[in-house]
């Protein structure tokens, strides 16, 4: 009795050992999209664990804001849109785009049933996220594609792209910018889209991974096995369908299995990246995009913003290779 007592004992201190020997890594994203899909099953997995890695995954749902929480510390990765990652920098955070999850807007214009067209909504109300987002970006884009001025309609901050849905729903806005899984609920509940962004294939970091550069200096380690994970990850999400369906119930909190499937489908085999390559097309037009608020990206360089060491040890050490073998 008294040696299964022992042995409990030394069982519990090496569980104890091993957790605080983890290094703690803070990942935060910010919005409940499919794109973050690599993230959360390299958490449900345990691939982050299995690198040494006390992960903890944090939803942050407004991508400005996610750059200063990652600038003051508070976050080791952040995974957010593009445009907002290099205006951060370029107000003075030290970071680095270290890969993107996506490098392409993945956006849809919905509009109330009596709405058919862009053109319709000269004067009317749209729901963004926040001014300098992707959500954003993209209804200023969509706008132009139909020869409307931004200043021509009411683009009306909401937060998050729930909170878009919700409001179509009310009918407090007549048209909003939603991505996968919500678009697909806004379908079902008779919106209509009115312009896909996603369908314009414009190229751009959306959302791009970024690193404090104190981290890439000090803790580049870290890095690595925040990469190892995260394709893990991703690998995970192409070959295990049920599995990863569950993750975006779990994150997305949509119950509606068709929605879910759909989501998979659009996003593991069309949208996200194998490995978080770099589109450097996609960070320019990021880069001409914060351009138009702020005067010293007029001079700046995509190159500038990215650090790629952890992307090229991806590719050199075979792991990609083993795993699509």
């Amino acid at each position: 009795m008294k040696g299964t007592i022992f042995s409990g004992a030394i069982f519990i201190f090496l569980c104890a050992s091993a957790l605080s020997a983890a290094d703690r890594m803070r990942i935060g994203y910010s919005s409940i999209s499919g794109a973050y899909v690599g993230i959360w099953v390299a958490h449900d997995a345990g691939f982050f664990a299995k690198e040494g890695l006390d992960d903890q995954i944090i939803l942050i749902p407004n991508g400005t804001q996610l750059a200063q929480v990652t600038v003051a510390g508070e976050v080791d990765v952040a995974s957010l849109g593009g445009a907002a990652a290099i205006s951060a920098a370029l107000s003075g955070a030290d970071f680095k785009v270290i890969g993107n999850n996506v490098n392409k807007l993945v956006f849809s214009m919905y509009a109330r049933p009596e709405i058919k067209r862009v053109e319709d909504l000269r004067g009317k109300k749209i729901g963004i996220t926040r001014i300098g987002t992707s959500a954003d970006i993209s209804a200023r884009y969509a706008l132009r594609q139909h020869n409307l001025d931004p200043k021509d309609v009411i683009l009306l901050q909401l937060g998050a792209i729930s909170s878009i849905a919700g409001a179509l729903k009310a009918g407090t806005i007549d048209a909003g910018m939603v991505s996968p899984p919500t678009l697909f609920l806004m379908e079902k509940l008779g919106f209509k889209e009115i312009a896909s962004i996603t369908d314009m294939n414009l190229a751009f970091p959306n959302p791009a991974m970024i690193v404090l550069g104190d981290i890439i200096r000090k803790k580049s380690d870290l890095i690595d096995r925040f990469m190892r994970a995260y394709v893990r990850g991703v690998h995970r999400a192409r070959t295990d369908r049920d599995f990863t369906i569950k993750s975006y119930a779990k994150y997305t909190t949509v119950q509606d299995t068709a929605i879910l499937q759909k989501a998979y489908d659009f996003y593991v085999e069309k949208i996200v990246e194998k490995a978080p390559y770099i589109n450097m097309t996609g960070m320019q037009n990021a880069l001409d995009e914060v351009a138009k608020t702020i005067p010293a990206a007029k001079h700046a360089k995509p190159e500038q913003f990215v650090d790629t060491r952890f992307l090229d040890k991806l590719e050199k050490s075979g792991l990609l290779s083993e795993l699509y073998k």
